[in-house]
């Protein structure tokens, strides 16, 4: 006798399910649109995008050798930092009239890898190939290709840095306290103050010039690593702060009055290098004790002291 076949359809039975309609792949996915914005904040974020762009059109110019003080390049420069007080000042806006969103976020982003991942990138490309045009120096080959390289590398690494902050992000105030991995404009802050500072102070100087491609892969590298840095506003300007903290403030906006292109370089140099500093002492000296205190226990017998976890 022949079995018979029910056709019910048993729960959770993916053999007797039937295929779905091939319609229904294809149909649409109903989003949310977007139908109101805070106008202020977003024309300032417009506003950096704009700035990183105009340094990418300065840094393409043709160099003239009687520019003055200020060269295409140093122009550049300061269009980056006028990017810059855009994006702390959007950010600001916004919370003070507490109309952050999500598309603020996704703007701001966008914005940010213009004028923090591309142009920083494009006027250091455009600075060392100059210089080595001058010097006329055949770069056609692995230099050429290096200069290149940092360039690509950086742009890559900003895009996976302001990436990685959309998705870890928080719009509590409270958690924008620290930063994993050098910001975005403090990264470009780096490069741009030190090409402000070689153009301005030292144009003759090529070795600052020749060692910007390395500097460019290790503020990229920075980027992208598990580094805390602290938010400066938030950190050392926001809220109650010691009375040392307003001397120290106003003495670096004197220096920053009789000498800006110092006070920049030394402040974004410091910024990024004081975390990665701390960062190796508590991972190479701090650490490395423990680790021998383990290898010699092994040899003499003693008991080793508690290690201290962060």
């Amino acid at each position: 006798m022949r079995r018979k076949v029910s056709r019910f359809r048993i729960p959770g039975d993916r053999s007797q399910r039937s295929r779905p309609h091939k319609g229904r792949l294809f149909r649409r996915v109903r989003k949310q649109r977007v139908r109101y914005i805070a106008l202020l904040p977003s024309l300032i974020t417009v506003l950096n995008g704009v700035f990183g762009f105009t340094a990418i059109a300065l840094a393409s110019k043709d160099v003239t050798p009687d520019a003055g003080r200020w060269s295409c390049f140093a122009e550049a420069g300061c269009m980056v930092l006028l990017a810059m007080f855009a994006d702390m000042l959007d950010g600001r806006l916004a919370r003070m009239s507490q109309s952050t969103s999500s598309f603020g976020g996704q703007l701001d982003s966008l914005c940010d890898m213009v004028s923090f991942g591309v142009a920083p990138a494009f006027i250091m490309l455009k600075l060392v190939e100059y210089k080595l045009e001058l010097r006329t120096v055949v770069y056609e080959g692995f230099l050429h290709r290096f200069i290149w390289l940092a360039a690509l590398v950086y742009i890559a690494c900003a895009a996976i840095r302001l990436a990685r902050f959309n998705v870890e992000n928080e719009e509590n105030e409270a958690a924008h306290m620290s930063f994993v991995g050098l910001p975005s404009p403090g990264a470009a802050g780096v490069i741009v103050s030190l090409v402000i500072f070689q153009q301005d102070e030292f144009p003759a100087l090529d070795l600052l010039v020749y060692a910007l491609p390395f500097i460019t892969l290790g503020m990229a590298l920075l980027m992208v690593s598990q580094i805390r840095y602290p938010h400066v506003l938030n950190v050392y300007l926001a809220g109650k702060r010691p009375f040392g903290h307003l001397i120290w403030i106003l003495f670096l906006l004197g220096l920053a009055v009789w000498h800006l292109e110092i006070v920049l370089m030394l402040t974004f140099c410091s910024f990024a290098g004081r975390s990665l500093v701390k960062w190796l002492y508590d991972t190479v000296i701090v650490r490395r004790p423990h680790a021998a205190l383990t290898t010699d226990d092994l040899t003499t017998g003693a008991t080793p002291g508690p290690v201290i976890h962060e």
